[in-house]
C-alpha cells in the first residue's frame, strides 16, 4: 500500500493579497552574510572572517495574527461561550484527538461568490459523493476562493458556511471544518450588503457564532482541496500550542493511502 501525503496548506507570505488590510503577516528576511556579525557577539573575539564563507545563520522576523495563514479557529474566537453557555475553549485547550481524522471534502465551487450555504446544500452534496457522516470527521469545503488566494479578488470570493449548515454538522458529531476562503462565512463585503438592506445583525458571522450552540474549530486559508478525494483520507490539522490563544497555526495535511 502507498501513502501520498498532500499539502492542503498555505505558505506564509508577505506583500500577497491573503487578508484585509492591517491584517497581513510581515516577514523580514536576514540572510547569512547579514547575520555574521551577529553570531560573532556571542563568541567574543571570532570575526566573520573566521567562519566558513563568513556566514551567520539565515533567519526570518515575522509579524502576523494568529489568524494569518492557514490556521485552526478556537471556539473562544467565535465567542466566550459554547455548547449552550459552556466556556469556549482556547486553542490549547482543543483536544488533539480532533486534529487527526478521516476528512470529507465537499465541493462548493459552483455557488456563487458570497452566497450562504444551507444545511439543504450539505445534504445535496453529501448524496451526491455517498457519504455518511461520522462523528468526527473533519469537512472541509471547496470554494471558488481556494484558485484565487494571494490575487487581489481572494477576498470576496467563494461561498460562506451559515449557521444552518454549520448546525448540520455538528450536531452530527463534527468537531472540525475547513475552507479554502478567508473566512468560514461568506465574506464580509457580500454580507455587508445584505446587513445593509435588511438591518438583521443575525446575518453577521452567523457560521462562526453556531459555535455558540455545538461548539467546533475550523480551519480557514487552506489550499489544494481542488486535488483531493470526496472522502477517504485523513486529515492532519495540529495547532500551535499558544496559551490562551484563538488560533494557532497549522501544516495542515491530508493523508491518501492507496
Amino acid at each position: 500500500m502507498s501513502r501520498r501525503i498532500s499539502d492542503i496548506s498555505v505558505a506564509l507570505q508577505g506583500e500577497i493579497a491573503s487578508d484585509p488590510p492591517g491584517l497581513e503577516p510581515m516577514i523580514r528576511y536576514f540572510h547569512h552574510k547579514q547575520t555574521a556579525k551577529e553570531v560573532c557577539r556571542f563568541f567574543p573575539g571570532l570575526t566573520p572572517e573566521q567562519i566558513p564563507d563568513a556566514e551567520g545563520w539565515a533567519i526570518e522576523h515575522v509579524q502576523l495574527t494568529t489568524h494569518a495563514g492557514t490556521h485552526l479557529d478556537a471556539p473562544w474566537h467565535f465567542a466566550s461561550t459554547m455548547d449552550g453557555g459552556k466556556p469556549a475553549l482556547t486553542i490549547d485547550e482543543v483536544p488533539l484527538d480532533w486534529c487527526f481524522q478521516p476528512g470529507v471534502k465537499l465541493d462548493f465551487r459552483h455557488l456563487p461568490d458570497g452566497y450562504v450555504a444551507t444545511a439543504a446544500d450539505v445534504e445535496k452534496e453529501l448524496a451526491r459523493i455517498g457519504h455518511t457522516l461520522r462523528p468526527l470527521d473533519i469537512v472541509v469545503v471547496n470554494t471558488a476562493a481556494g484558485a484565487r488566494y494571494g490575487q487581489d479578488d481572494y477576498l470576496p470570493t467563494g461561498c460562506g458556511m451559515g449557521r444552518e449548515a454549520t448546525l448540520y454538522l455538528t450536531s452530527r458529531g463534527v468537531k472540525i471544518t475547513g475552507t479554502d476562503a478567508w473566512s468560514w462565512d461568506a465574506p464580509f463585503v457580500h454580507t455587508a450588503r445584505k446587513f445593509a438592506e435588511t438591518k438583521d445583525p443575525a446575518l453577521v458571522w452567523e457560521g462562526h457564532k453556531a459555535s455558540r450552540e455545538i461548539g467546533y474549530c475550523h480551519m480557514e486559508k487552506l489550499s489544494n482541496l481542488d486535488q483531493l478525494p470526496a472522502a477517504g483520507f485523513m486529515i492532519s490539522c495540529f495547532p500551535v500550542k499558544i496559551k490562551a490563544a484563538s488560533a494557532g497555526w497549522t501544516r495542515a495535511v491530508a493523508i491518501i493511502e492507496a
